[in-house]
């Protein structure tokens, strides 16, 4: 018969809750709206905690670095293409981003949305006969420029930018990251996937061309990064595999070229989900140098403009 025993539980040693380490009190939990419906007071009323304390930091190195330290975006195209252009249009304007570096898929978003008024096709339904990316003007306009681009020495982040500045007539240039990049003065650079972009679809693509502007763009983010030593800050919106590992392998040149600069930055990934690369190669290798790596998951349409209106809020406090 097997003997079965069970734990004397009038055995244990307890010790007086006064004694214990406890990780919540009263100060750090949400607040109930009140009488001022200020963002500033929503922002004050959230919890102190995980997620929303990561977000204040992250806020509060953003302002401190505004007009200071470089600020790098790396945008992926959903991010573009769910209406968040003009968010990063304002930081740039207030002085916070001081770099926008675009994956392919964001670069066109943006110039169709500020060219022709309209972006995003129904892929599912383009794919059944063959008519997915295979927009005549996109695919003429973009490589133009970018053959233009490869011509003249330019990166293709220049390249759109520039053309969509020269451009006679835009359908929502107030909507445009590229164009307020030409407009501004901001560095903004495109790393596109060879095969990955619709316009690589287009009779009028070169491949010669895209890897020459892309790879210039990769050359000059990588000599942009030392700026973000000892309080800079790197946000990666959206782009689950391309940016991270561009972004990795620029640091690694900028280090080797610049003597262990950058170090000492905050570094985030905010995505819907986690993924592998942007947590090992944004938000964890980066920062074994010092600093620190964030991880803010959510949708874009939600979390960005918070994140966003919560820095404008800060800059405006003084």
């Amino acid at each position: 018969m097997t003997d079965y025993r069970e734990a004397d539980l009038s055995r244990l040693k307890t010790v007086s809750i006064a004694r214990r380490a406890s990780k919540v009190g009263p100060s750090l939990v949400a607040q109930p709206p009140g009488s001022d419906p200020s963002f500033s007071a929503f922002w004050k009323s959230l919890p102190d905690i995980l997620a929303a304390q990561d977000l204040r930091y992250l806020v509060d190195q953003l302002a401190r670095a505004a007009g200071r330290r470089a600020v790098l975006a790396m945008l992926g195209g959903h991010v573009i293409k769910v209406g968040l252009g003009p968010l990063m249009i304002e930081l740039m304007r207030r002085r916070v981003i001081t770099h926008v570096a675009m994956n392919g898929s964001a670069a066109i978003h943006d110039f169709e949305l500020a060219a022709y008024g309209g972006t995003s096709e129904d892929v599912g339904a383009g794919l059944a006969d063959g008519s997915f990316g295979m927009a005549e003007e996109t695919g003429r306009d973009m490589n133009a420029c970018i053959n233009e681009g490869a011509r003249e020495g330019r990166g293709m982040g220049e390249a759109l930018a520039e053309q969509l500045r020269r451009r006679r007539t835009l359908a929502a240039p107030q909507v445009s990251v590229l164009l307020a990049c030409a407009t501004l003065g901001v560095p903004v650079t495109v790393h596109a996937a060879v095969g990955a972009e619709i316009t690589h679809l287009h009779p009028t693509a070169d491949g010669a061309a895209v890897g020459a502007t892309s790879y210039r763009d990769f050359l000059r983010l990588a000599e942009a990064l030392p700026a973000l030593d000892d309080g800079g800050v790197v946000l990666n919106l959206g782009s689950a595999v391309v940016m991270p590992e561009v972004f990795v392998k620029a640091l690694s040149i900028a280090r080797n070229l610049h003597g262990g600069k950058p170090a000492n930055f905050t570094a985030c990934d905010c995505d819907m989900q986690r993924h592998y690369r942007p947590r090992v190669n944004v938000v964890e290798r980066p920062t074994l140098a010092g600093g620190r790596g964030i991880q803010l998951t959510g949708h874009h349409e939600l979390l960005i403009p918070l994140l966003c209106w919560a820095v404008l809020d800060r800059l405006d406090a003084g």
